[in-house]
């Protein structure tokens, strides 16, 4: 009897059929598989990084961790070297120890230099000058960018600054021909915004001189002898960056008026400013180290910081008169696009009282008034109007129809 074709096996394509599948299947397990690899080489990777991370951080802990058991260093000034050793003063205690060195360490000494000593009071290094961080941050390394032509109506003053800083700095010979010593140091002092700044930054940028600032405000700390060492750093990176103009401004508020006055904070103001006065008096040379001072409040200085040999030079900076006020918005609206019809001299007599950045005030809200109707020119009208703004802004009354009378 013969097999129907439903009773014959068909071995041969069921094993194929399984065989596919059962690679598909591999296949499909294969990706998988290359995907948990490359996840776990990435882990792995990650693993090492943060690995790597910690082991700098344990040899930064080990590093700390030895210092710490090192006997602590303390700082000390050098104040003799004679044949017995070296004599020092440890800062702190004000502790004086004579100790011996090496002559290789006796050769790199010299009164005055910074050391490290021990707890036996044995020097073991020295220590490079110490010049306060803030005194750094303050230099200016490049000459401002102010120019005397951008100075208007201060031609007496300018004249006056010119030749108690600029001479002294381009042309000493003329002082030592003539046998005198140049002016020591200019102060400037007048009502807010008249320029006195200006001043001071055009005179740097004509020398090419170091320019270093600094506000009266930023002597004045609570800590006890900080702002007297902080004067110290100043001056001696102005000795270190010869030629230089150094500019105080706000000097009233560490010059003031001596006082009876027992508060801790009124002390130590005063011992700023007579380590300030005694830096003045200390320049040896004054030929490459000029100083100009600023401020608002001339009644309230001490009479000590006025006398001759510290400023040589008393500088009123007033508001400009009226053909000052002329220059200043003609200085001011040069880069600017003004129409014809603008008449500064008409301007000026407008802005009585007005004080060069009260001039600067107004152009800028000229310009503002045309950017919002649109514009690139400036008319007349806009000046005037940007004039009433800033004066109604001064006013505390807000009543600026007198200005106009």
């Amino acid at each position: 009897m013969t097999d129907t074709v439903d009773d014959v096996d068909l071995p041969y394509d069921e094993e194929v059929a399984s065989q596919q599948e059962m690679i598909e299947a591999l296949e499909e397990r294969l990706e998988v598989l290359e995907r948990q690899n490359e996840e776990m080489r990435d882990k792995l990777l990650d693993a090492n990084a943060e690995n790597n991370k910690y082991q700098q951080k344990l040899e930064r802990l080990t590093h700390e961790n030895k210092k710490l058991k090192q006997s602590p260093l303390f700082v000390a000034t050098v104040q003799e070297i004679n044949d017995d050793g070296v004599v020092i003063k440890q800062h702190g205690n004000n502790q004086e120890a004579l100790t011996e060195v090496t002559e290789e360490m006796r050769e790199e000494l010299e009164p005055d230099a910074r050391v490290a000593v021990n707890n036996s009071l044995s020097i073991v290094k020295r220590l490079d000058n110490e010049t306060d961080v803030r005194a750094r941050v303050m230099q200016v390394e490049h000459s401002p960018d102010v120019t005397y032509e951008d100075i208007g109506g201060l031609d007496a003053q300018l004249n006056e600054v010119r030749e108690t800083v600029e001479m002294p700095l381009e042309r000493p010979e003329m002082f030592r021909e003539v046998g005198i010593d140049p002016p020591s140091g200019v102060l400037l002092y007048g009502p807010p915004g008249t320029g006195k700044t200006m001043l001071a930054k055009a005179v740097a940028n004509q020398t090419d001189a170091t320019f270093i600032k600094m506000a009266g405000s930023e002597l004045v700390h609570k800590f006890i002898g900080e702002g007297a060492k902080l004067v110290r750093d100043l001056f001696e990176v102005a000795r270190e960056n010869e030629p230089a103009v150094l500019f105080i401004d706000e000097i009233d508020a560490i010059a003031s008026k001596r006082t009876d006055s027992k508060t801790s904070g009124d002390a130590e103001v005063q011992r700023t400013m007579m380590q300030l006065l005694s830096e003045m008096d200390g320049f040896d040379e004054r030929g490459e180290i000029r100083i100009i001072a600023a401020t608002n409040r001339f009644d309230m200085l001490d009479s000590a910081i006025l006398r001759p040999g510290r400023f040589d030079r008393l500088i009123e900076v007033p508001k400009p008169d009226v053909e000052g006020r002329e220059i200043i918005f003609k200085i001011h609206t040069r880069n600017m696009n003004v129409s014809d019809d603008v008449d500064f001299a008409h301007l000026a007599e407008l802005a009585e009282d007005a004080s060069g950045a009260d001039i600067k005030a107004v152009c800028t809200e000229a310009g503002m008034f045309a950017i919002r109707d649109d514009r690139t020119e400036i008319f007349m009208e806009d000046l005037v109007g940007a004039w009433e703004k800033v004066q109604a802004e001064a006013d505390e009354d807000g009543d600026v129809s007198r200005a106009f009378a």
